[in-house]
């Protein structure tokens, strides 16, 4: 493994997060302009309009670096092998230990995918997505919660969104 997280996207996804990612950089000179303006307005130690457009600049440039990183490492469409394996782009369903009934159905994959009507989608760079990546149906694994306890979790079923 190179240590590069692959992001699987339905094409859907890919097209809205490329258009997010052309919007953002056509904006840049209209950033820059405005940025430009206010610097000519005086003194920048007290020129709040300079600084709120320098803040607004770094988060795009931010947001920029993040779309082109998500799409650069992007499967898009790409259905998973239906081998019963947790994987991105696979639908799971787990249950939780203590708890039969506890049961919950998520789609792995990026949280830039975006909800499916009741759908969750969960990154598999959660800790229930590190811990279940990979996992066969009927596997058990356990992970860690925010509160320091670990959860133990079976892979229900998986099966390709």
């Amino acid at each position: 493994m190179t240590g590069v997280a692959v992001t699987w996207l339905t094409q859907e996804a890919h097209d809205r997060l490329k258009g997010e990612l052309d919007g953002l950089v056509a904006n840049r000179p209209a950033l820059a302009a405005e940025i430009n303006a206010r610097r000519e307005e005086g003194d920048l130690k007290e020129n709040g309009g300079y600084h709120a457009a320098r803040d607004e600049q770094a988060k795009q440039e931010n947001r920029v670096r993040q779309l082109q990183e998500l799409l650069r490492n992007a499967q898009v469409g790409v259905r998973p092998a239906d081998d019963g394996r947790a994987e991105p782009g696979m639908v799971l369903t787990v249950a939780y230990d203590g708890d039969d009934e506890d049961r919950e159905t998520f789609l792995l994959g990026s949280r830039e995918e975006g909800a499916h009507g009741a759908l969750q989608v969960y990154s598999p760079q959660s800790p229930l997505g590190q811990a279940i990546l990979g996992a066969a149906q009927g596997e058990s694994r356990e992970y860690a919660l925010p509160n320091g306890r670990t959860q133990k979790v079976t892979l229900v079923e998986a099966k390709p969104f």
